[in-house]
């Protein structure tokens, strides 16, 4: 299978506190060639400071002064990195129960999440939490590191073990693709390079699984969506009468001569031309940046949607979402709220809790409607006009909001629509 060398994976970890996340980052960094000769140097004098012999690898990733000074990871920190087969987009996310939100964030857009469980705990708590938090979130593919083998004299009866509790319950998530991978950050067994201390593992080392994994299909192709940005009329020479819709396509493909209906009015057309910068293509498809004409000259503005004509969102003002509230604030009542989804915004209020999801347990809880940073719970919401909603499992982009405080301007919640 050929993997497109510019073809970007965006992956985020995922653990408890000391499981080794940001040292498993700098592991992955250091032994790809990944790190610039000034920031060894500064590490490197960091580490002689906490008189750490050598280079402390978790240094990497822990760019605030509070994670280096406590070694714990706080914020998320995105790292960028690249080897010859692909390009990578890391987001390093926090352990800790009060920073669940960080990693909703951080998870977001991943492609694939590392959740790394330590070798002498087995699957704890927090491996359950964010397991549900990936799976939430619709994440395609997930990589089980079980790391600090090496103090576990790399047994294979440890890994096989640690794999049965992990798959005892997330048998019980909707997740696609699972892989498990025996490794030692600190050492750089099975990391980068192959473990000669684990001859029984015959799986590749992790970052030949992140090169490989494949991910085109993890795009929606089936259900075309495109959220039109902006309309373009350049008004100059050859293009008096040019009048393109302009956009990133969110999900399936387009060509010149489908059939296309401008919801949310429901008028229909013709794809007329399709311009990817300077270029005209016969077709597009997600999650490509372009401009569309049409056949009629149709009213289209910001935050109307492109579809095909026989395959439409649902079209609602009422709809239940999966939130995560995000503020420090707790939920107001009655509070109004701006929405955003893809290229749309609404105003928009919570009209009852269905319940709070206690992410430890699994646990539904009915009756506290209560809602705190870090909570996560199934709302309804409720818009000023309607706008075009897929269901978050089929299409993560038109199937995902955040709410914003109209007042502080902050982003107070993210959801995934159910």
């Amino acid at each position: 299978m050929k993997i497109d060398k510019n073809q970007l994976l965006r992956f985020t970890t995922a653990g408890s506190v000391d499981d080794g996340k940001s040292t498993l980052i700098g592991r992955l960094l250091y032994d790809s060639k990944s790190i610039f000769e000034d920031q060894l140097a500064a590490v490197g004098n960091s580490s002689k400071q906490k008189g750490i012999e050598g280079v402390d690898l978790a240094m990497f990733t822990d760019g605030l002064k509070d994670e280096r000074e406590q070694g714990i990871t706080i914020d998320v920190a995105y790292r960028y990195f690249t080897t010859p087969k692909r390009k990578f987009i890391i987001a390093d996310t926090p352990g800790h129960i009060q920073y669940t939100r960080n990693m909703v964030t951080g998870a977001s857009t991943a492609n694939a999440a590392v959740v790394l469980i330590d070798a002498r705990h087995g699957v704890i708590e927090q491996t359950k939490r964010h397991t549900f938090i990936a799976s939430l979130l619709n994440i395609p593919h997930i990589i089980v590191c079980i790391n600090k083998m090496d103090l576990m004299d790399y047994s294979e009866d440890t890994f096989n073990s640690i794999v049965e509790q992990f798959e005892e319950f997330s048998s019980k998530l909707l997740i696609k693709d699972v892989r498990y991978i025996p490794i030692s950050a600190l050492n750089g067994d099975n990391v980068v390079n192959r473990s000669e201390n684990m001859s029984w593992f015959q799986g590749s080392p992790m970052l030949h699984e992140l090169e490989t994994l494949h991910i085109s299909s993890d795009i929606n192709k089936i259900d075309a969506r495109f959220p039109v940005q902006t309309v373009l009329r350049p008004q100059r020479k050859g293009f008096e009468d040019y009048r393109g819709y302009a956009g990133r396509i969110a999900s399936g493909i387009y060509r010149i001569g489908d059939e296309i209906a401008v919801l949310p009015s429901g008028f229909t057309s013709k794809i007329n031309s399709i311009n990817a910068g300077e270029k005209e293509v016969e077709e597009a498809f997600a999650p490509m940046s372009v401009a569309m004409t049409l056949e009629d000259d149709i009213d289209i503005s910001r935050g109307d949607m492109i579809v095909k004509v026989n395959n439409q969102p649902e079209l609602s003002q009422e709809f239940d979402v999966m939130l995560c509230w995000l503020n420090n604030s707790p939920v107001k009542p009655r509070t109004k709220y701006s929405i955003m989804h893809t290229s749309n915004e609404q105003k928009a209020v919570i009209k009852d809790i269905v319940y709070k999801m206690d992410v430890n347990t699994f646990k539904r809880n009915e009756a506290d409607k209560d809602l705190k940073m870090n909570d996560i719970a199934r709302v309804k919401l409720k818009t000023s006009h309607r706008l075009m909603l897929d269901s978050y499992r089929d299409n993560r982009i038109t199937g995902s909001i955040i709410l914003v405080d109209e007042s502080t301007k902050e982003t107070v919640a993210a959801g995934m629509i159910v």
